[in-house]
């Protein structure tokens, strides 16, 4: 329950006292319930009905009271005030039911910011051993059914103050019958525990499907092109039906536990007022007006009980999603990449002067795994010079690009920029002179326009042309039939492979960095569009600095620097054309093997 309150707790800063109104607007609510039924009592007196003062002595303290009315005007009296109170009761309910809802929407919109925010803060490791569909999962699913456990929270407060109230209110009618049905409910509550436990237990499973479909169905459509080409539909159609038909499983067990706990409620409440009848009709001389009171007092309490055992049993069905959804946010906050005063606006780019450079770089993903993925490096990439990294796969080269910008903290040695070690004081301004294009361009569903400006959202159309010049995309943008304004799809599908890269290209350019970072941009590509991002790159040499992760070796000759990597460690830097003369060695090997490849 410890993740319960701490939602409970959020809930309480972020509504403030409004919260406290609207508790003060429910006892109020409850109170003028309860007031209009006491006045049925008199209703029934002054009708002639029933002799109540014998029975219930607070309707003395009325009769008391409705002898200084003029007779005549008594009953006009009493019903205006009992039409009054009722309709007071029902424009308090719904004054304190929108501003329910506004509580809950804001503590909802809330709730989301905050993990989305804790999330994207999160340092880069925190996503390599993160599922991306099990964060989406989290956000979605696991987070509305918190603000849903959380709304079931205040329906319980809810329901508990009106117990109470109306418990008070039927003490005042009848102490020993009222005593026997708390008793009653108190015992039957006990034996309903089972029911929580169970609804605890199918919660679980309920967060355990969801996570699983939405991580098979993210996959699968991420990669809908190879299911489609290999045939695979049939196979991912039976693992959609036997997740579903678990799923549906799962929430029919859900309502046969529910409607079994109500069952188990209305027949125990049945045979309570059977059983109670029969003693006090059988062996006690009981009268109409206490008949009266029995069942008045069931019929306000007993249902009380049951929307309090209801409410009970959905919370449990929430709690793996309280605790899933607390896990997170801890393990985020552990792995917060800069503390919650820094302010991404306040950090301007580092304008890097003679070079960036690693000294006695030692990194293992994992602590508890001797195997290094870099070791002994000692390297510079010199200020506005293009420096390449070759080697195998594996050899660390993308491990090394994350080091460069910040997203890995070396476990031994250190970054410096011209001299200065990186550290979180500087981190964010770093970030801010690099611009990286992946292997694997990603692209947004909106235009060409949206998607540069996303980056720069101050760009002018011409800052966005000349971008789109540097990297050889401003011929075929100015052919689509609505130029800057094309929608691209999702992930850019309209595109062909190399428009795709050539457009991420000139996002990266029009950031205008002091470092550009290309990981494998050009492995994919075929001749043509290679060579248009070779000559974008010679055009912009010396006017930043540029670091490639080159897969094939010939586009990489004009390189000022080249540096192989072989299981973690720097076998040989140096330029390209000394680099090819050195034989056996690992960067000629490489070549001669490419050149072999070569038709």
């Amino acid at each position: 329950m410890s993740s319960v309150w701490y939602y409970l707790n959020k809930l309480r800063s972020i509504s403030g006292k409004i919260l406290y109104i609207n508790l003060i607007g429910m006892v109020i609510i409850s109170l003028l319930e309860g007031v209009g039924i006491l006045l049925l009592i008199p209703l029934l007196e002054i009708s002639g009905l029933l002799e109540m003062n014998s029975i219930v002595e607070s309707n003395q303290l009325f009769s008391q009271f409705t002898s200084l009315l003029p007779p005549s005007m008594l009953l006009i009296i009493i019903l205006t005030g009992f039409l009054l109170i009722m309709a007071g009761q029902h424009l308090l309910h719904r004054k304190v039911s929108i501003q329910n809802v506004k509580i809950q929407e804001k503590f909802g919109r809330q709730i989301r910011i905050d993990l989305y925010k804790s999330i994207l803060h999160s340092n880069w490791s925190f996503f390599l051993r993160k599922k991306k569909s099990d964060l989406i999962n989290s956000l979605t699913t696991e987070l509305a059914r918190v603000i849903g456990g959380v709304n079931l929270v205040l329906q319980l407060t809810s329901n508990f103050i009106f117990t109470v109230i109306q418990i008070g209110l039927a003490f005042w009618l009848s102490a020993e019958m009222t005593f026997m049905v708390v008793v009653f409910g108190l015992i039957l509550s006990f034996f309903s525990k089972k029911f929580i436990i169970r609804s605890k237990k199918i919660g679980s499973q309920t967060s355990l499907n969801a996570q699983e479909y939405l991580s098979g169905v993210t996959d699968q459509f991420n990669g809908i092109k190879e299911v489609k080409s290999n045939l695979l539909e049939e196979t991912h159609l039976r693992w959609i039906q036997g997740l579903t038909a678990k799923m549906s499983d799962e929430q029919i067990n859900y309502i046969k536990l529910t409607t079994s706990s109500q069952l188990f409620y209305k027949i125990s409440s049945a045979c309570l007022i059977v059983i109670f009848l029969y003693v006090s009709l059988t062996f006690f001389t009981i009268q109409k007006e206490q008949l009266l009171l029995v069942i008045l007092i069931f019929s306000r309490l007993w249902p009380r009980f049951t929307s309090i055992q209801t409410n009970i049993e959905k919370i449990a069905s929430t709690l793996p999603a309280f605790i899933s959804i607390n896990d997170l946010h801890k393990e985020c906050v552990e792995a917060t990449e800069f503390n919650g005063e820094t302010r991404y606006d306040d950090n301007e780019p580092i304008k890097i002067v003679k070079s960036l450079s690693c000294r006695d770089i030692a990194f293992r993903y994992h602590k508890k795994n001797s195997l290094f993925a870099l070791k002994d490096i000692h390297l510079t990439f010199p200020v506005n010079k293009m420096s390449a990294i070759v080697g195998p796969s594996g050899a660390g080269k993308s491990t090394l690009i994350d080091i460069l910008m910040g997203l890995n903290r070396p476990e031994r040695g250190e970054v410096l920029i011209d001299g200065i070690p990186l550290t979180a004081n500087n981190l964010l301004s770093l970030r801010k002179s690099i611009s990286y294009v992946p292997q694997d361009p990603f692209l947004f569903n909106a235009s060409i326009r949206e998607n540069l400006q996303m980056i720069q959202p101050e760009a002018t159309d011409e800052d966005i042309w000349e971008a789109l010049q540097f990297s050889s995309a401003a011929e075929f943008v100015m052919n689509l039939p609505e130029g800057l304004d094309t929608l691209i799809g999702d992930r850019g599908i309209r595109l062909s492979g190399g428009e795709r890269q050539r457009i991420v290209l000139a996002r990266a350019i029009l950031k205008k960095p002091s470092i550009l970072i290309l990981d494998e941009a050009t492995s994919a590509l075929d001749s043509e569009n290679e060579a248009k991002i070779q000559e974008a790159i010679e055009r912009l040499k010396g006017k930043m600095t540029i670091i490639v992760i080159a897969h094939r070796l010939s586009t990489i000759r004009n390189a000022d620097q080249v540096i192989v990597l072989d299981k973690g460690r720097v076998v040989q830097a140096g330029g390209f054309n000394q680099l090819a003369n050195e034989k056996k060695s690992m960067f000629s090997n490489l070549l001669e093997k490419q050149m072999k490849a070569i038709p």
